[in-house]
């Protein structure tokens, strides 16, 4: 009786959507579960380990932040606990409560939402057993989710997409994963690099909410032009495609998830259900007896200024008076603690609303100290030299060539043999290259030195035409010429990352 009071109740907020489609006889009890067809029930006996699940590290990680405070947001608690449940009480449901309420999710989006013991398993990991971790993320989502909405209403991409990043950073701003992903969508340097995510020594794109938030629909909207299946998009989006393509190879073909399912690495097996999960507990979080905490100077307490000459973490502290914890937390894409701003590229800073106030009272006598303090020190402009001009090693990816490489370091294919001491032009995967990113080194060519004497120190831009292949992308067309998608959008004046067969698009060099 205590389920079937609790499904009385469901249905009256959602202003009767189960009683148009489902009238369920309450004397009879076998007609409370639905048929597998009708809801989209998919049989999988396979279990998944959610223990050892990046989501997990996540909200573990999530637990850290410490700006929450234990009370719930500014919203009548009445309509957030319709069914007057005590606070101690963590309600759970059979599986065809479940399996209806995500059937009427996917009504809703064209996103194929299906429920099966995996995403059982993390619905029990966000609704029972991480309840206060989950309760931070929906404070977090209104912080968020404003900005998601509209990048994914700008490339016409599901709305519950949104949710896709509650699995990869739990919507913790500062998240960093153990291989190196970082930021609110968990980017991978070279990822972030092909879709326009800047990254330097002293600063990195990827923990920009709003750059990583549009590279994450370009992204997106790239893998399902490849796969016309959200799912497949998916998990290519956690694992590259390399290894859903391999995964389809081995099912046979077969273009499904839940067929390359077993195929799939660990992790991504996790993934889909995981994000299926997540969105299921955040439109039914009440059904749950879970209320989002106010994220603190997270919801409206901080305000930013923007920065036109080079400052440190320490010296805002210092006279403006933030806590050295603040600046950090609120700004982690200053990975040195030194803001580089310049009159023609002005850097962003986000602090507490009062000592945002603050900066700008006094913004000029910041800038006077900060050059009484020598902040352009020689080790500051060794580290932003080395990252223009200075050299470094590239090791050889699967598919590139000579050519391929010296287009995207814009240096000669004769120079890369010369600093590498190569006999011919063949390259293998994994081999280690020196590489000068200015064109100097010790074998620097007759022309270069030609040109450097006659004032020529600029490489001349060229420009060549590529035609469209079948099965070609931005993406894979980038990685060809070494350079990154929003390089060629801008150099072709597209809107979208879709190209056609034939397509003619301008590379410049």
């Amino acid at each position: 009786m205590k389920y079937l009071r609790l499904l009385v109740l469901m249905m009256l907020p959602l202003g009767g959507l189960f009683a148009q489609d489902y009238d369920p006889d309450f004397s009879d009890p076998d007609s409370l579960f639905f048929r597998a067809d009708t809801l989209d029930i998919v049989d999988m006996d396979t279990t998944v380990n959610v223990e050892e699940s990046s989501v997990m590290e996540m909200l573990d990680m999530i637990s850290n932040i410490s700006y929450f405070r234990d009370v719930y947001l500014d919203i009548d608690s009445s309509l957030w606990n319709p069914y007057g449940y005590a606070s101690y009480e963590v309600p759970t449901f059979p599986d065809s409560i479940y399996a209806q309420r995500i059937h009427e999710l996917a009504r809703e989006t064209t996103i194929p939402l299906t429920y099966n013991n995996k995403v059982k398993a993390y619905i029990d990991l966000y609704a029972c057993r991480k309840r206060e971790q989950c309760s931070r993320m929906l404070g977090l989502s209104y912080v968020y989710f404003p900005l998601f909405e509209e990048y994914l209403d700008k490339y016409n991409l599901p709305l519950e997409l949104k949710y896709l990043a509650m699995v990869e950073s739990a919507l913790n701003p500062v998240a960093g994963s153990r291989v190196g992903a970082k930021g609110l969508w968990q980017f991978m340097y070279e990822t972030g690099k092909n879709y326009g995510l800047r990254q330097t020594t002293l600063y990195d794109d990827r923990y920009d909410p709003v750059k990583e938030t549009e590279a994450a629909c370009q992204f997106l909207q790239s893998l399902y032009a490849r796969y016309g299946d959200w799912f497949l998009a998916l998990a290519a989006y956690n694992s590259g495609p390399g290894k859903v393509n391999k995964a389809i190879i081995r099912a046979g073909g077969a273009k499904n998830y839940w067929a390359i399912w077993p195929y799939l690495p660990k992790e991504t097996r996790g993934y889909v259900p995981a994000f299926i999960a997540v969105t299921y507990v955040m439109n039914f979080a009440s059904a749950h007896n879970l209320y989002p905490l106010n994220p603190g100077l997270l919801m409206h307490g901080t305000d930013t200024v923007m920065v036109h000459d080079y400052l440190s973490f320490d010296l805002v502290n210092q006279v403006v008076g933030a806590s050295m914890r603040d600046i950090e937390f609120f700004n982690p894409q200053y990975t040195k603690k030194i803001i580089p701003g310049r009159p023609d590229r002005m850097c962003s800073l986000r602090l507490p609303m009062k000592y945002a106030l603050r900066f700008v009272q006094i913004e000029d006598s910041i800038y006077s100290l900060a050059k009484q303090a020598d902040l352009r020190n020689k080790v500051v402009e060794q580290q932003v030299k080395k990252e223009s001009s200075g050299r470094t090693t590239h090791t050889v990816r699967k598919g590139e060539s000579l050519g391929s490489i010296a287009k995207k370091y814009h240096v000669s294919v004769s120079n890369i043999k010369k600093w590498n001491k190569l006999k011919s032009d063949t390259v293998h995967q994994g081999q280690k290259l020196t590489i000068y990113r200015s064109g100097g080194g010790t074998s620097n060519s007759s022309s270069t030195s030609k040109s450097s004497n006659t004032g020529q120190s600029k490489q001349a831009t060229t420009t060549q035409t590529h035609t469209v292949r079948k099965g070609e992308t931005l993406s894979s067309i980038s990685r060809k010429y070494g350079c990154s998608v929003a390089q060629l959008k801008q150099w072709n004046n597209l809107k979208s990352n879709t190209v056609v067969v034939n397509q003619k698009l301008k590379i410049k060099n």
